[in-house]
């Protein structure tokens, strides 16, 4: 029987990522892009046997160890490298660093969740061998990877032999001690992060053909690596499967042994079935979270390398770790939780997969006590959210970093960016708009609500005239620091005090007898509810009824215009083009900080105010972040601005797709990702969230014919076909009750479940909806 890998690639294009031949310099920008993981442990996708280059990174979500340099912080603990295999033909080992590379590729295949490389290398004594590999971090059970390789001899007869190395390939240090493995077995290797251990059971099934020889393993003397050899002839192939089984301290009470037992577990069970499980896990999810677009191949690639990545990042059943700003591809910020979670990444799930929405929000909840002892640090009530957190919640953000051109700058955000508290209870608040999860609100959604409101209560200073400021504080737009009243921290904070009032009455009214209880458990008194809406009535937004402006923050109209656009195609960020001090006291600005607040709060105000706004300060955004593209793609679709959506779409997606910010080796960018997807479903789609259902203001763009996609809300499968003239909501689901479905300021209908719903565009206006045939 012919020897193969255990599953097949898919073979659509529009689900491949295909990386042709073999560039040293790009490769740690590849292991990003082509990264595995499964929300419990990613793997980058490194070349199995190495190069100058490679930085074979596995990583454990939540597990965290100090850098040498106190000032770093904690980042995620790098473990031993699982898949590094060395391939020898009668003692010369291959490398695509020598010999001759006669064909190279590796494929991330989206749909299944799969690596793939293909090499064909010819050696000094010009023996040609075929390898392929495949490898995979499973979706169906979180704690195993899994790789295969064949290596099929094209024209030789010779030994063909594997090396592994034990243990730890590329040691961590923590206070000058490395991480190593303090335990070895034939099968086994333990380490220690900190004050975590992690076990990492290793087993293998080595495939020799059925009439030549067979295979063996063996110790090699000096203990660091494992080896399997074969005999083989031309035209013959070997094979050779290796699963690797994982657990830490934080998930078992003795890891090593639930490692041991589970790898024995799933040896039983075969790789294929293994293997065929995870395909199965990646259909289920993809059922729900794929993007379909007609007419732009390109936009459709995007969405899916989005999509998978977001996938591969989360883990529904650990509500004690969230998603770090490069996810598990990638050591760039140590791993560490920003704002980009709640603000870019969790729409993402809470409209595909609300578990893990809720887990998400669950790892803000652990952290609240964090939070609280960050406020009283500052001076404040409630909870502070840290701007950099790691698995504590505690403010993990480093106190310097060497700018470009070489300067030490101070890093002020764990001071100054206070706003990560309302973005956390913004997306609280949109977890219950769109799941109805009342538990979720008694059990720890309200605590978070109520803590921030309590911050902003104590943050605003109330002035004699009437108004409240929030002065000294970094807004999304990172070039200006210490600024008063930055209109995007004043208006969520205002956003968050309502909110937590509304969850107040929500609670009282829906839930008295647990609301009792949980009123004791935060000391609320009964009048602050009433108070945090006073503070938030007298809060100075900035904004200017003449013009429809929000002035970012105050004296910022009187600030340097300088010509941003002309900047934009530099090779230096504008900062350092003008200058730290000039950019300071110009109005260029980092990232979008208004057009932010338009994509959150979009209902807040007429279209004409986001207009108004979004022509003012588009020109003035230098786009210094990986955050700002994807938000003004947004906001462009839902003004009918469709080319310059598209021209900021591309722009997103390019960010690493095509490394045009030149850092995805650092892992790719998880809230560009995210804010991606969000330019899709809410600003293509314009798609809004409210109690009663969902309404829909669709705005194509330029090529696109057709986009179609599917959403939860409360309990319903939702699958929205957007036309050039047709929009089409199908309820999947059996559920009895009937939600309303609306164009934004048109027609509306209640849908029923199993049925489909359809509404024609009729000139400039919309018809009615009417029940779809079928």
């Amino acid at each position: 029987m012919a020897i193969d890998l255990p599953m097949a690639l898919f073979s659509d294009p529009e689900w491949q990522m295909i990386e042709e031949g073999f560039n040293l310099v790009r490769e740690h920008e590849v292991e990003s892009i082509f990264a595995l993981a499964n929300g419990y442990l990613g793997t980058r996708a490194s070349l199995e046997e190495g190069s100058r280059l490679s930085q074979p990174d596995t990583f454990a979500a939540g597990i965290y160890i100090n850098e040498p340099a106190a000032e770093l912080g904690p980042s995620l603990a790098r473990l031993p490298d699982c898949a590094h295999l060395e391939i020898a033909i009668a003692d010369e080992l291959l490398s695509l660093e020598t010999g001759k590379v006669l064909e190279h590729r590796r494929i991330l295949d989206l749909r299944q969740g799969l690596l793939w490389r293909e090499w064909r290398q010819q050696d000094s004594m010009g023996r040609i061998s075929q390898v392929r590999f495949l490898r995979l971090a499973s979706l169906a059970d979180r704690h195993v990877i899994i790789q295969s390789v064949v290596i099929k001899a094209e024209n030789y007869s010779e030994r063909v032999e594997l090396f592994a190395p034990f243990g730890n390939a590329d040691a961590r240090s923590e206070q000058k001690a490395p991480l190593v493995s303090s335990a070895y077995d034939p099968a086994m290797v333990t380490v220690r992060a900190g004050k975590t251990s992690i076990a990492i059971a290793k087993g293998w099934v080595p495939q020799p053909p059925s009439n030549r020889g067979s295979a063996g393993e063996d110790r090699l003397s000096d203990h660091t690596k494992e080896r399997w050899s074969w005999e083989v002839g031309p035209g013959e192939a070997v094979r050779l499967d290796r699963v690797a089984a994982v657990y830490t301290s934080r998930d078992a009470e003795d890891p090593t042994n639930a490692a041991r037992l589970h790898l024995a577990e799933i040896l039983d069970r075969g790789v294929s079935a293994l293997v065929r499980a995870h395909v199965d896990a990646w259909r289920v999810h993809w059922s729900i979270a794929d993007i379909q677009i007609l007419g732009d191949d390109e936009a459709q690639r995007a969405l899916r390398f989005a999509a998978y990545h977001l996938m591969a990042a989360a883990n529904p059943a650990d509500e004690h770790v969230s998603i770090g700003a490069r996810g598990l591809t990638g050591r760039a910020y140590g791993g560490h939780i920003f704002w980009d979670t709640e603000i870019y990444m969790l729409p993402f799930y809470l409209l595909t997969d609300p578990p893990t929405a809720r887990t998400l929000l669950m790892y803000r909840y652990h952290t609240l006590d964090a939070a609280r002892r960050k406020a009283k640090a500052h001076g404040y009530e409630g909870a502070l959210y840290a701007w950099e957190s790691a698995d504590t919640g505690e403010e993990t953000t480093p106190r310097t970093t060497v700018a470009p051109d070489g300067r030490i700058v101070s890093i002020l955000t764990s001071e100054q960016e206070h706003h990560v508290s309302a973005d956390v209870a913004y997306a609280v608040w949109q977890y219950w708009l769109v799941t109805g999860d009342e538990d979720f609100m008694v059990d720890a959604g309200g605590d978070i609500l109520i803590e921030t409101a309590r911050f902003w209560a104590s943050r605003a200073q109330m002035d004699a005239d009437g108004c409240a400021h929030i002065r000294g504080v970094i807004g999304p737009d990172e070039y200006h620091e210490a600024v008063d009243d930055n209109a995007y921290t004043n208006m969520m904070a205002r956003w968050n005090l309502n909110r937590a009032a509304d969850a107040v009455s929500l609670l009282k009214h829906e839930r008295p007898a647990d609301w009792e209880q949980q009123s004791k458990r935060l000391a609320l008194a009964a009048d602050e509810p009433a108070a945090w809406r006073r503070v938030a009535a007298a809060l100075v937004t900035g904004f200017h009824p003449d013009s429809g402006l929000f002035e970012q923050f105050q004296g910022y109209f009187e600030l340097e215009p300088v010509d941003v656009v002309s900047h934009r195609n530099c090779a230096m960020p504008i900062d350092l083009c003008l200058g730290p001090e000039r950019t300071r006291l110009s109005k260029a600005i980092k990232q979008a900080d208004v057009i932010t607040l338009s994509a959150l709060l979009w209902d807040e105000w007429p279209d004409a105010v986001h207009q108004a706004n979004f022509d003012y300060y588009e020109p003035q955004a230098a786009h210094g972040s990986s955050l700002s593209p994807a938000l003004h793609a947004l906001v462009a679709a839902r003004l009918g601005r469709v080319e310059h959506a598209l021209d900021y779409f591309r722009q997103g997606a390019e960010i690493d797709l095509a490394n045009n910010m030149g850092n995805a080796a650092g892992g790719v960018h998880m809230a560009a990702l995210g804010g991606l997807w969000q330019a899709a479903v809410f600003g293509v789609a314009g798609l809004r969230i409210r109690e009663d259902g969902i309404a829909l203001d669709p705005h194509l763009l330029p090529g696109w014919t057709e986009m179609s996609c599917s959403v939860r809300w409360r309990g319903r499968i939702l699958r929205l076909v957007i036309g050039v003239d047709t929009v089409e909501v199908g309820i999947e689901t059996q559920d009895s009750g009937e939600l309303k479905i609306a164009i934004v300021d048109g027609p509306f209908c209640f849908g029923h479940p199993g049925r489909r719903y359809i509404v024609e565009r009729e000139g400039l206006a919309w018809g009615a909806w009417k029940e779809a045939d079928g």
